[in-house]
């Protein structure tokens, strides 16, 4: 994955504590330079005595100078390197006076002071410098020439005030680049920062691969989905590893290395070194390094196993809504000439004198038709499954009194127990339906154990964490029902809450089919995992309260 570059270099201001370490170097070097030039020109003691003091004072602010930046960790303001620069200009008095003033070449080293004093601080902090450069001047003139300083002269100090105009402009205009590089870099760590922070608790796995196949980043979700250690193979060939993991996002990667083809929306599996198998939604995009402009390939994928199915719940929802308005129709039809041909035989039947066959013949008629009118009957509660008022509802105590109800069934054997337990839960529900939804669960549990069985039911508060990914329900509660039966085979898992699909003999197949379009009208999902080692769970999320819209 790429991330932002670094600004480019640019011309800034030198660092202050390195400015002022040749600073620092190049006085110690003058002040041997002073000392030999003063011993040799000066020969009377008060000019001696001047020539000392002036030496030891830069000695002296050169030591605490050293000191205070590097011992003490010094920021140095004006105010420091005004101090500083006083000894300097001291020094190169000195120097100029003993030379002869004026007259002499040593004045132009005042307009290295300037120009180093320009750069260490404010423009007003430099102009005051420059100003004492020129007090100084002056005074060491009047005193070397007491009529008063010459025309050559005020062309020095003409000379000192260009240079520190020049370099005073030049440092205003570094200091600001420097400033401005500064916020760059800032900025530019806050946004890497907050990418790295993205990166790292995305919910999407984000993978990149350079031209010759080497990893070049991974992040904690793709680790998680690949089973690939990122730290362990970053800058190492990965698409053999890869293509053992998944061929399609293989495939995608490799292609737009070779061919630069990007993929937009496309979908794949992952074989997991567990075992497990789930399917990737993946796209990928190539970027070119500006370091040598070869290209990269990142790819971002997600593991959309919870999508897919809140894809299939949705979808047979829609299937049962159908199944339900054909069921009620066909109820409707169908039950008026059933009841019409039940009447006509029971007269027949009473009519029959003596005749053993015509009455077993009846007999199984009417039999047989009040079969078909149960189922008739089933078709039409499958088929008004509508929830006809929300008011709050305990879901503890409606599972409680669809538990009772169960173990009164005559297929409700001894050895199975049923266990209520959780907490009370209060949502806005239909309680009719909340307990149709209960009572099938459990009797289904019940009928499907084969010997001693364990039947739980629970009720608590959810979390959003729960919800498959895409399903968005508020103040989440949870209906749990596990039994330690038998399990489901795995080729009905699939077609389970379709209407008339059943794994018992006898059974219509309507009452998971009932269970979904009630979990359905009050805006819930229900889940199942299955397997014959951990026997089978239903879980159902429903939305504690109902939405303001749906509510008006």
């Amino acid at each position: 994955m790429t991330t932002p570059e670094s600004p480019p270099p640019g011309r800034t201001l030198p660092d202050a504590k390195i400015l002022l370490g040749w600073v620092f170097g190049f006085r110690l070097l003058f002040v041997v330079v002073v000392a030999a030039i003063t011993l040799t020109r000066i020969g009377h003691a008060p000019s001696l005595m001047v020539a000392g003091l002036a030496v030891a004072l830069a000695l002296l602010l050169t030591g605490y100078g050293g000191w205070a930046l590097w011992r003490r960790g010094l920021v140095p303001g004006d105010r420091f390197c005004f101090g500083q620069a006083g000894a300097d200009i001291a020094l190169i008095t000195l120097l100029v006076h003993a030379a002869g003033g004026e007259d002499s070449a040593y004045p132009s080293l005042y307009i290295l002071v300037i120009a180093a004093y320009a750069l260490l601080m404010t423009f007003s902090g430099g102009l005051l410098v420059a100003l004492l450069v020129v007090l100084a001047y002056l005074t060491d003139s009047f005193w070397l020439h007491p009529p008063g300083p010459g025309f050559a002269f005020w062309g020095q100090v003409g000379v000192f005030l260009v240079a520190y105009l020049l370099v005073g402009a030049l440092a205003h205009r570094l200091r600001a680049a420097s400033a401005e590089k500064a916020s760059l870099e800032s900025e530019l760590r806050r946004v890497r920062l907050r990418a790295d922070e993205i990166l790292k608790y995305i919910r999407s796995g984000v993978m990149t691969v350079d031209d010759a196949g080497r990893l070049a980043f991974i992040n904690p979700m793709a680790e998680g989905l690949l089973a690939i250690d990122g730290e362990a193979n970053t800058g190492l060939p990965v698409l053999d590893t890869l293509k053992l993991r998944s061929p399609e996002l293989w495939a995608a990667m490799v292609s737009a290395i070779r061919h630069g083809r990007k993929v937009s929306r496309g979908e794949g599996m992952v074989r997991h070194t567990s075992g497990r198998m789930f399917p990737i939604g993946l796209s990928t995009t190539t970027f070119e390094r500006d370091s040598d402009g070869r290209p990269s390939v990142t790819a971002i994928f997600t593991d959309i196993s919870d999508l897919k199915r809140l894809n299939e719940l949705n979808l047979r929802a829609e299937r049962l809504e159908a199944v339900a308005a054909l069921s009620a129709s066909l109820a409707h039809e169908i039950r008026n000439p059933l009841a019409s041909i039940r009447s006509s035989v029971e007269q027949l039947a009473r009519s029959a004198h003596g005749d053993e066959d015509d009455r077993y013949l009846a007999q199984l008629i009417i039999r047989e038709s009040d079969r078909l009118s149960r189922l008739l009957s089933e078709f039409l509660d499958f088929a008004r499954v509508r929830a006809t008022e929300f008011v709050p509802v305990d879901l503890q105590a409606v599972v409680t009194a669809a538990a009772r109800l169960v173990r009164e069934h005559p297929d409700c054997q001894p050895d199975i127990e049923i266990r209520v337990q959780g907490s009370r839960i209060v949502l806005d529900g239909d309680e009719d339906l909340l307990h149709r939804v209960v009572a099938n669960l459990v009797l289904n549990a019940v009928q499907a154990s084969r010997g001693p069985a364990v039947v739980i039911v629970t009720t608590r508060a959810a979390r959003p964490a729960e919800l498959p990914v895409g399903c968005a329900i508020e103040q989440p509660v949870c209906l749990e029902v596990r039994d330690s039966g038998p399990g489901i085979p795995e080729d009905l898992r699939e077609r389970l809450f379709q209407p008339f699909v059943t794994g018992r003999v006898g059974g219509t197949g309507l009452g998971l089919a009932i269970v979904q379009r009630a979990v359905e009208a009050h805006r819930g999902v229900v889940l199942l995992d299955s397997s014959p080692d951990r026997g089978t769970t239903f879980t159902i999320f429903f939305p504690a309260r109902r939405a303001a819209e749906e509510a008006a």
